[in-house]
């Protein structure tokens, strides 16, 4: 989907040889050139597509979380990002003066945790289909090589996107509509570590609110649970998990909270009974909307593995047909192998007719 971009600009952040971390500003936004909306789509193709993401709201002084501090006296500071979007939310400031504040406290943030990193920090303010947006990324750099006009060849500066590991996406629109919602502030939760996730939180004055992954954990356990109890034949079951499968995966490639209302509504309509009159029969209620976590979505249909040289996966439907587990002697048997597969263990075995 083709992004309409309000605007967009880059901050550079540098470590000196000393250690300390400089900034060189831009003095304006970038232009709407397609260069530039080549690199905002790819920004935006590969932030939807990273798999783990963790959800979060801005968190101020009068905070829930800060009862205990505020009880015993302890002064709590305000968050400064929040402040320096609000003024420019409110025209109190532009785009390129709001951008420039934002580096010097991510410049700040990094001697304070210190990170030996360098890079592009790229804020965009685009419009997605019906809801705006504020991205907030920090690019990694990768050495490359760049053709001159003259066909020579230097080493040049590259922004690696595909690697980006910092990255935070407001929604604009659920932010100013209602502010007290939990979930406005997706970021990446990626495999650099707790730590590098926490410190961008900390940049940007958030908490995070919601996991996504064991709130979709629970959900793929008490469908499981449900279509086990239920007097359906399997078939019946593998439907229902797949539209459960279906409708969540919808919901996550639109950016968009899984609503147990309608995906009750949706199994209701195949004949199923309420799944959350179900969990709540069990004591276990499911939150009533949530953020899916894709990885953890596809156990709803299929049993994957991996381990001690050995890698396995398989669709569930699959089990006690084409794939037979014997319980007692921890055995998987094969009925049938996947074309390439058979072709390598034919070729190791000489057959190659």
């Amino acid at each position: 989907m083709t992004l309409s971009v309000s605007a967009s600009i880059v901050h550079q952040v540098y470590q000196d040889p000393a250690g300390d971390f400089g900034l060189r500003f831009s003095p304006a936004a970038l232009n709407s050139e397609a260069e530039v909306a080549t690199l905002l789509d790819e920004m935006n193709e590969v932030y939807n597509a990273k798999p783990s993401k963790g959800y979060a709201s801005f968190i101020g002084a009068d905070d829930p979380l800060y009862a205990d501090a505020r009880d015993s006296g302890e002064v709590v500071p305000e968050p400064e990002f929040p402040k320096l979007l609000a003024d420019w939310l409110s025209q109190d400031t532009d785009f390129v003066n709001f951008s420039q504040q934002v580096a010097r406290l991510l410049q700040q943030e990094l001697s304070r945790y210190s990170f030996a990193e360098s890079g592009f920090l790229l804020l965009a303010d685009y419009q997605e289909a019906s809801e705006r947006f504020l991205l907030v990324s920090f690019l990694p750099v990768r050495e490359g090589v760049m053709v001159q006009p003259d066909l020579s060849v230097n080493k040049s500066a590259q922004l690696d996107v595909t690697k980006v590991q910092l990255a935070a996406r407001i929604n604009l629109t659920e932010f100013q509509a209602k502010a007290d919602d939990f979930y406005y502030v997706s970021f990446i939760k990626g495999k650099t570590g707790r730590k590098t996730a926490e410190f961008f939180l900390d940049f940007l004055g958030c908490v995070e609110r919601v996991n996504s992954k064991s709130s979709t954990k629970q959900l793929v356990d008490t469908v499981q649970a449900f279509v086990k109890e239920a007097e359906i034949t399997e078939e019946d079951a593998n439907n229902i998990r797949k539209s459960v499968f279906e409708y969540c995966g919808e919901q996550w490639q639109r950016g968009e909270q899984v609503q147990m209302r309608d995906l009750d509504e949706r199994l209701q309509e195949q004949g199923a009974t309420s799944l959350q009159a179900f969990s709540e029969s069990k004591g276990k209620e499911i939150p009533e909307s949530f953020p899916a976590d894709r990885s953890s979505l596809r156990q709803l249909v299929k049993f994957q593995g991996q381990g001690g040289g050995l890698s396995m996966a398989f669709d569930q439907s699959m089990l006690g047909q084409r794939v037979v587990y014997d319980v007692d002697t921890d055995t998987l048997t094969l009925k049938g192998t996947p074309p390439n597969l058979r072709d390598q263990l034919r070729r190791y075995y000489g057959m190659n007719d």
